[in-house]
């Protein structure tokens, strides 16, 4: 077999490796996203998280006894490296909501994962949710990045909804992936594509218009909808 008759894959030609995040400020017209800070995002998140400790049930960390706690561990968990925190700023309630996080990055291979997400029931089901994610994927495939990650427990069928929802592609099932407080986790894969991103943009830009939702809020289009054209494979355990 020749050079030319063994399957390799396509160049990706003048592409360039693309930055590290710096925990830059996104801008939105629903969502805000900070660089998570202690002394600012602490107290105010703990006071949204508490009495919902289910928030907590398929992260690595949580709940918390208490705001001295919370606040030790987010001091903890913004050292250098990774994960990246953002805080989650809603607009219309003013007022933080939650925190998502840039990790596994991987610049050499323009890889990228949006992840460690926790949004309180406050932030959940909003157009300031909804915003965060579109932000921070936007920055990711702005930046140059050609693949942008979800992972989640697969147990987590909120988060595989979200995932969907959102445009990422379902990629299967890493088994016996880690071990999260103490329990087994298997890992449900998703991703998006540089070339899926400029039609997932249209989409998100779509729902997140005014002209989609009623005088009540209530939307016009739902985002599945829109982003079900652009998903490559959808995840069988939702139906």
């Amino acid at each position: 077999m020749t050079q030319d008759e063994r399957p390799r894959g396509p160049s990706v030609g003048d592409w360039q490796v693309p930055p590290l995040p710096m925990g830059e400020g996104l801008e939105g017209r629903y969502a805000r996203l900070e660089r998570l800070e202690p002394d600012t995002h602490a107290a105010v998140l703990f006071k949204a998280f508490d009495g919902h400790d289910w928030v907590w049930d398929y992260m690595p960390t949580g709940p918390f006894a208490s705001s001295a706690q919370f606040h030790r561990w987010m001091r903890e968990a913004i050292a250098p490296g990774e994960p990246l925190f953002h805080a989650i700023y809603d607009r219309e309630a003013e007022a933080y909501g939650g925190f998502a996080s840039y990790l596994r990055m991987k610049p050499a291979s323009g890889s990228i994962e949006v992840g460690f997400i926790a949004m309180a029931p406050q932030l959940q089901r909003t157009k300031a949710a909804t915003e965060s994610m579109y932000l921070m994927m936007k920055w990711a495939f702005d930046t140059g990045y050609r693949r942008y990650e979800w992972k989640c427990d697969a147990l987590n069928r909120p988060s595989r909804r979200a995932a969907q929802r959102l445009g990422f592609s379902y990629e299967g099932v890493f088994r016996q992936a880690t071990v999260v407080k103490g329990r087994n986790r298997d890992t449900a894969w998703f991703s998006v594509i540089d070339t899926e991103w400029p039609a997932l943009s249209e989409a998100f830009q779509f729902w997140l218009s005014p002209e989609n939702f009623t005088a009540d809020g209530a939307q016009r289009e739902r985002l599945s909808d829109l982003t079900a054209l652009v998903r490559s494979a959808d995840d069988p355990t939702l139906g």
